[in-house]
């Protein structure tokens, strides 16, 4: 185990863990609405069909069971669909197959990918997406901070697992990124270990967490997107669904009745599934 699994110490019996984007912290919105939409645009000179595009790019990304999407997989999508409706995408069908096989969806991937493409569609495709990337990441970083805060109920549920729970967050984001604005507001205080990008896939940090010790109906991950629902089944652990557009009603409902169903072993049954049958819904699954 690495480092951060290493240092760790179990302090109780129940484990929560907690995603950050999106669910924890009001980021993906702004990031999508303002960052990674309008960089595609901009990279592939989309601007005569820009509304629809725009507004397909959010769908596919926040609004559907898609979300949480890897970003180069999401590209992928939304430029296969552009290609259809309305403009040749030279080189997509290679990055399709890209998305599919690649041992690492990143930037030094989609680089290493242009390097050895030998099509020169494909190459252009392939340097078009990393110089894509690098934007959205350019861009992100421009965000006023003032946008970036936690969802309302957020800071309360997590203190209120704090007081019997061991508290994880576990995040596909950037480590620094996820560090600084959970300190920022107050977050990180209520929290005993970071999992971000940099410790593996999300099912990978429960299960190592797991090997502290903790039973998986002990164990509760709390999420708002399909990845963050099919990591806690894959280790036999308890979804909690934080429901685009519901937020904070979410959040006060994980602290006044979720928590408690966790610690009295009564999360299981109609709970779950009624819990899950909400989130498929609300993205529409």
């Amino acid at each position: 185990m690495g480092n951060v699994f290493e240092t760790f110490e179990r302090k109780h019996d129940f484990l929560v863990c907690v995603d950050s984007d999106g669910c924890a912290m009001d980021t993906m919105n702004c990031k999508h609405i303002q960052c990674f939409g309008p960089c595609m645009v901009s990279e592939w000179g989309l601007e005569q069909w820009a509304e629809d595009i725009l507004t397909r790019w959010n769908e596919i990304n926040l609004f559907q069971m898609t979300r949480g999407i890897n970003r180069f997989k999401g590209l992928a999508l939304a430029l296969n669909e552009i290609n259809d409706r309305y403009v040749k995408i030279p080189g997509v069908q290679a990055l399709e197959a890209w998305v599919v096989n690649a041992p690492a969806l990143s930037n030094d991937g989609v680089k290493k990918a242009a390097d050895e493409a030998a099509d020169p569609e494909a190459k252009e495709c392939f340097e078009k997406a990393l110089a894509w990337s690098k934007a959205v990441n350019a861009s992100i970083n421009m965000l006023p901070e003032e946008i970036k805060l936690p969802y309302a109920g957020a800071k309360e549920g997590l203190a209120a697992a704090k007081q019997f729970a061991d508290v994880a967050i576990v995040s596909s984001a950037n480590r620094d990124a996820v560090e600084e604005e959970w300190e920022k507001h107050g977050l990180l205080e209520h929290v005993d270990i970071l999992l971000a990008q940099d410790c593996g896939s999300k099912a990978h940090c429960i299960a190592e967490m797991l090997k502290f010790g903790y039973a998986p109906d002990h164990v509760l991950m709390v999420g708002d997107a399909p990845g963050d629902c099919d990591a806690a089944e894959k280790n036999g652990v308890w979804y909690y669904p934080i429901l685009v557009n519901s937020e904070q009603e979410s959040w006060i409902e994980l602290r006044e009745s979720g928590l408690d169903r966790l610690k009295n072993l009564t999360f299981g049954g109609e709970y779950q599934q009624a819990k899950k049958r909400a989130f498929l819904e609300n993205l529409g699954g």
